[in-house]
């Protein structure tokens, strides 16, 4: 174990959303508990994955470039196992299209830190 404040001991979260002040806001919500890596879009989240093997991917829906649902598509491909939450407005549109992608569940924004960190924590089991 590393001293320092490092995040060794923290799980890793990535953090997939376009919309800065929504990734900012996840960052300060969860920022002390765990890791956070940050994507934009869904092409970054799946070089990312890559990079980084996070414990947990929090999943926008609508995004450029490549969207939540692609995207997870796309990290199931590289890591069957990839425990990815969506975070989406459109539940009941979009939701069901990450879910079919490999989600394993779906939560609804607005959310509180602490719907978040059960979530998160369900999965880490």
């Amino acid at each position: 174990m590393k001293k320092g404040g490092d995040a060794v001991n923290k799980r890793r979260v990535m953090v997939v959303e376009d919309d800065s002040a929504v990734l900012e806001t996840v960052q300060i919500m969860l920022g002390d508990k765990y890791e956070i890596i940050p994507a934009t879009n869904g092409e970054e989240a799946v070089k990312k994955y890559k990079m980084f093997k996070p414990d947990v991917v929090l999943m926008d829906v609508m995004m450029p470039v490549m969207d939540g649902v692609e995207a997870t598509k796309e990290i199931k491909k590289i890591d069957p196992q990839a425990k990815i939450i969506g975070l989406t407005a459109y539940a009941r549109k979009k939701g069901k299209e990450l879910l079919d992608a490999g989600a394993l569940e779906v939560v609804e924004k607005p959310f509180t830190r602490r719907q978040l960190i059960e979530v998160i924590e369900k999965y880490l089991e």
